[in-house]
């Protein structure tokens, strides 16, 4: 538990890939609501849509899917990840700056 507290502590940007099994998992509450609630609360959360849509993520969690984020239906996983890979570097920029 300390270690995922100290990478949630030190994270910048949190990465949710939405597919049917985390779906699934979700209405089982079988994933840790703490991780997601603290990204959430924090503004840092990403979510990638993968193999299923925001309407269904949103029947399932409307806070996760109120979140602006990626679609591999409307971009290939090339692009998807070129998109987080720009991210994060704008990320590091700008605490360069900082």
């Amino acid at each position: 538990m300390r270690e995922i507290d100290r990478g949630l502590a030190r994270s910048r940007t949190g990465l949710v890939l939405v597919t049917p099994a985390l779906l699934t998992r979700l209405k089982r509450g079988g994933v840790s609501d703490k991780e997601l609630s603290e990204l959430l609360a924090r503004d840092l959360l990403l979510p990638v849509i993968h193999e299923t849509t925001y309407g269904e993520l949103r029947d399932v969690s409307p806070l996760l899917a109120s979140r602006n984020g990626l679609d591999t239906a409307e971009d290939s996983l090339a692009v998807v990840a070129t998109k987080i890979a720009e991210l994060v570097a704008v990320e590091d920029d700008q605490l360069a700056v900082n």
